[in-house]
């Protein structure tokens, strides 16, 4: 695991805090310990920090906290991930702020990350805890490493920044009227640098379902799908970017035998692309050309056709101490016939409106226009039941909204691990 947040790779900061184990009523005095929001969802092992770093108060609530850890995240070229910090003053603090960063190597274990996020956690309470009375109970200690030098050397690469990564999978499940069984694989050979960017995978995929009716009569249903693809990005400056995309494809649900598609595309992000973890605003452009071959004839009377197309999308997201807003809109067209067209939009917003109640919404609507591939023999009963072949629509859509209201103490410090794997299933025969 790497071993250090700054660039001195050859030594390593630990925070040495002695927390007392003074009585509640202590605790709760006037002078108490710093009240923190940590603002981390679901990377961050909550229980564990709380274990791991007690001297701090965790409220439920930014509005009661004095300062707010807000932390994104985003994957590193060899599989990794990144983590940014961004310590928020609020109230007494208002106005000191700092950011941090821990790379966690794509090898690194669970446990591995949540002792990287811990320990850059207190590297960044150092600042604020030293302003607070607790100050005189703070130590921080350099241990040296093993080289006892302050820079590190450059680290020879054997595989020149490549990252190779292989899986498989399958399930299956049934019981004595039906059977399902579902396997797939994948490959990737990826190469991240601050100047190129290469992508390439290939994944395969296989299910099957049978079914006995009550009258022993036996059905049975087929899916396969594969798919080749590669992505070339070159950065071209602080907001502009260039690429390519290419894919071969085949789906049974799609009635493909085989689409291969190439597409040069050109990129603009209104802000550098180094703030791309708290906010983003792109512009994308891309020019193509489709070859298909089809597994059955068409309802346009085709078994292979090339058509060129064009895409035009934008694509905004921020991640704000009161939230986060994601957004997209993707529109494309056959530049053979424009009236072949579709439009895709994405939203996801998650706020907190006020003390205690947050608002979750997400949707996704597609307008269609560009079905070539749907087969002129249409699609079973059993296939439509069973989801195995793309019917003819002119839209689709999806969307959620949630809301919570939290109230009652506003400290979150108590970890009680307690039955929490003693529910199970429970099975009646």
């Amino acid at each position: 695991m790497h071993k250090s947040i700054a660039a001195t790779a050859a030594f390593f900061l630990c925070l040495s805090l002695s927390a007392t184990t003074a009585s509640a009523q202590a605790i709760q005095q006037a002078t108490g310990p710093l009240r923190v929001f940590l603002d981390c969802g679901f990377r961050c092992d909550f229980d564990y920090l709380r274990t791991e770093i007690p001297y701090v108060d965790y409220v439920r609530d930014r509005t009661d906290a004095s300062l707010h850890i807000l932390v994104t995240t985003q994957s590193t070229g060899g599989g990794g991930l990144e983590h940014t910090f961004n310590f928020i003053g609020l109230r007494d603090f208002a106005g000191v702020s700092d950011t941090l960063r821990y790379v966690s190597p794509q090898s690194s274990t669970a446990d591995d990350r949540r002792k990287g996020v811990a320990r850059t956690i207190k590297l960044g309470l150092v600042r604020y805890i030293a302003r607070t009375p607790g100050a005189d109970r703070l130590q921080v200690t350099y241990t040296e490493g093993a080289a006892g030098v302050a820079t590190a050397a450059p680290t020879h690469d054997p595989w020149n920044f490549w990252v190779f990564r292989t899986r498989a999978n399958g399930n299956f499940s049934g019981e004595s009227s039906q059977r399902f069984t579902n396997i797939g694989g994948s490959v990737s050979a990826n190469r991240v640098t601050k100047e190129w960017k290469f992508n390439n995978s290939v994944n395969v995929n296989y299910s099957e379902s049978k079914f006995t009716f009550s009258e022993g009569q036996k059905f049975a249903s087929y899916s396969r799908s594969y798919g080749l693809s590669q992505l070339v990005v070159k950065s071209l400056s602080d907001h502009w970017s260039a690429g390519e995309r290419a894919s071969v494809t085949s789906s049974t649900f799609l009635n493909m035998k085989r689409s291969m598609r190439i597409a040069p595309a050109v990129e603009y992000d209104f802000f550098p692309y180094s703030q791309s973890t708290r906010k983003q605003f792109t512009l994308q452009y891309s020019l193509g050309v489709n070859s298909y071959h089809y597994r059955d004839t068409t309802i346009f009377n085709k078994v292979r056709e090339v058509r060129p197309d064009q895409s035009l999308s934008a694509s905004v997201s921020t991640t704000q101490p009161w939230g986060s807003i994601s957004g997209s809109i993707e529109g494309a067209n056959y530049l053979d016939d424009f009236s072949k067209r579709r439009l895709v939009l994405f939203n996801n917003v998650n706020a907190r409106l006020f003390k205690g109640f947050s608002v979750n919404m997400y949707g996704s609507l597609s307008l269609l226009r560009d079905q070539l591939y749907l087969s002129k023999g249409g699609a079973t009963d059993q296939e439509i039941l069973l989801q195995r072949r793309q019917l003819s629509t002119s839209y689709s859509y999806f969307a959620g909204v949630g809301v919570s209201y939290t109230f009652g103490s506003i400290f979150n410090n108590v970890v009680n691990p307690r039955f929490e794997g003693a529910g199970g299933s429970f099975f009646f025969f």
